[in-house]
């Protein structure tokens, strides 16, 4: 059997897999799979080429069942899990940077929750769930949040009193490991532009931008939470406190339901009436439909424009995600409000969603450069092992308490 590192990401409503060979310090990914939930839940794993695909039970949610099976479809296909990797979103002030899963960082990780309300119990439900299938391999976390501590007090603060600031009430940005990945990348790519202002849009369901210098993260669109920044596939972006309570007052009465509200038919979805799918918004011709793209990368580049100034200016713009990877609508969308600052498409690099997308008589380059956060769960994984002189210890997940 192949020893394998395995990465778990996991979401509201599915839970990405990576497996990855542990060779001479690096991961090397053997397979990938995802285990889609709700009316029709299933687990579809790819590895050498080869698909296999299991159906979940009915009403089948994250938890230690699930684990099960994504796990037992694993090892029948050979791979041996030795390390257990976790995309955790939020690691508050707390962590900066992966750790080991021992039981005080979990219990630290739990008094972040509020943060997080929506991401963090499905991810710590996988975290004692691999805890019960595998009680002796290490477990480790890497935070989304982690990749933007470099940011300036500046790049944090809300403009609320100080005590509320040092309780946490902060800006934070999200999909840091996107980031970290896609920064890697440039850095191979070309390493002077990498070095240079670079704006990363990774534009998938959830949605945000991250100004970076010489890869180091210097501000980003989402702030204390994921419901922050640009439009997403049902979240609204930035949205006047105002209106919030407004809406509290008149219309929800209760911040449960708001915030459902807020992160499940706002965005795209509420804009259009119709999906919040891009692709499904890109072949409807209702107004509505239109309007919702239209804002979408009319945010976006307002956005860029806000990093530009953050930055100083702007040396290269990378898409990436599902949208950003494979959408040239949206890239010509979001560069048609542009030109002011320089950036020029080349139309037929565009369409077929080459890695350099920008006209030659462009100020500014443009890139699309494929995301792959497992990835970076794996090699911190590595880097966790390695730090604490590890194998596989045994990691013990305590169950969730209210402290």
């Amino acid at each position: 059997m192949d020893r394998v590192a395995v990465t778990f990401n996991a979401g509201s409503t599915s839970l990405k897999i990576g497996v990855f060979r542990l060779e001479d310090g690096l991961a090397l990914r053997l397979g990938s799979g995802i285990a889609t939930l709700g009316d029709e839940p299933r687990f579809t794993f790819r590895s050498s080429g080869r698909d296999e695909a299991i159906d979940l039970p009915s009403g089948a949610g994250i938890d230690a069942r699930l684990v099960s099976q994504v796990v037992g479809c694993i090892v029948r296909r050979g791979f041996e899990p030795i390390v257990a990797g976790h995309r955790i979103v939020h690691g508050g002030q707390a962590f900066n940077g992966p750790v080991l899963l021992e039981p005080d960082v979990v219990l630290r990780m739990e008094d972040l929750g509020p943060l997080a309300p929506v991401h963090f119990p499905p991810a710590l439900a996988i975290v004692r769930a691999v805890r019960s299938a595998y009680p002796d391999i290490p477990q480790t976390a890497s935070f989304d949040t982690a990749f933007h501590s470099s940011q300036s007090s500046l790049a944090t603060r809300l403009a609320i009193p100080r005590a509320l600031h040092e309780a946490g009430v902060r800006r934070y940005g999200f999909h840091g490991l996107s980031y970290k990945y896609v920064a890697g990348e440039l850095r191979k790519h070309d390493p002077d532009l990498a070095a240079g202002r670079v704006v990363c849009a990774h534009l998938g369901s959830g949605a945000s931008l991250c100004g970076m210098v010489d890869s180091v993260s210097i501000d980003t669109s989402m702030g204390f939470s994921a419901l922050d920044g640009i439009p997403m596939s049902t979240r609204p972006g930035s949205l006047d406190p105002g209106a919030v309570v407004h809406l509290l007052r008149n219309n929800f009465h209760d911040a449960d339901r708001l915030e459902d509200f807020l992160y499940h038919r706002c965005g795209l979805l509420g804009v259009s009436g119709k999906s919040g799918d891009v692709r499904v918004l890109l072949e409807d011709f209702h107004p509505a439909s239109r309007e919702a793209l239209d804002l979408f990368c009319f945010r976006i580049a307002g956005e860029i424009g806000r990093l530009a100034v953050s930055l100083g200016g702007v040396d290269a713009i990378v898409f990436t995600a599902g949208v950003g990877e494979h959408q040239p609508e949206i890239r010509t969308g979001v560069a048609h409000h542009l030109g002011w600052l320089g950036l020029s498409l080349s139309e037929s690099a565009n369409k077929m969603n080459a890695t350099v997308i920008s006209a030659r008589e462009s100020e500014i380059v443009a890139l699309v450069l494929p995301t792959d956060e497992e990835q970076v769960i794996a090699n911190e994984a590595i880097e966790v092992i390695i730090r604490h002189k590890l194998s596989h210890p045994p990691v013990d997940v305590p169950a969730h308490q209210s402290r």
